[in-house]
């Protein structure tokens, strides 16, 4: 079964911490082996030199893989991140960053995704990580 848009926003309320929530990420789109989310642009996340922070889109990074393997699961389970690796390929400035994080496996007790981001309106590649969660239940 998989999520509605508001199920998976509940998820992003109910399941992180303040300070990832104030990122204001939002869920555009869910299915099973996907989660969509937007990453609104701020000055707040951005480092010297204007461009948006690798602490920001490795948390966003991280959010969609939890919101993706909610959806693949039906709803939210516990689960904790065993592993993520990003590489940055080119700098965000004043643009929302849409985070694509598509599942490639899932198992009774693991899942792996491979995380897209890209500045909206545009085609390249500004980040992409990889994740590994343990399912806990």
């Amino acid at each position: 079964m998989t999520l509605t848009l508001a199920a998976a926003e509940k998820i992003l309320a109910d399941n992180f911490a303040p300070w990832v929530l104030d990122l204001g990420l939002t869920v555009a789109s869910v299915d099973a082996q996907e989660a969509l989310l937007l990453l609104p642009w701020s000055e707040r996340l951005a480092r010297e030199g204007g461009g948006l922070s690798g602490q920001a889109l490795m948390a966003a990074a991280d959010t969609a893989t939890v919101i993706a393997v909610a959806a693949s699961r039906g709803g939210f389970v516990p689960m904790t991140t065993v592993q993520q690796s990003i590489s940055f390929q080119r700098a965000v400035v004043g643009a929302d960053v849409l985070v694509r994080a598509r599942l490639t496996k899932t198992g009774k007790r693991m899942a792996f995704a491979d995380i897209t981001m890209t500045a909206e309106g545009t085609e390249e590649t500004a980040a992409h990580a990889t994740a590994v969660y343990a399912l806990l239940g």
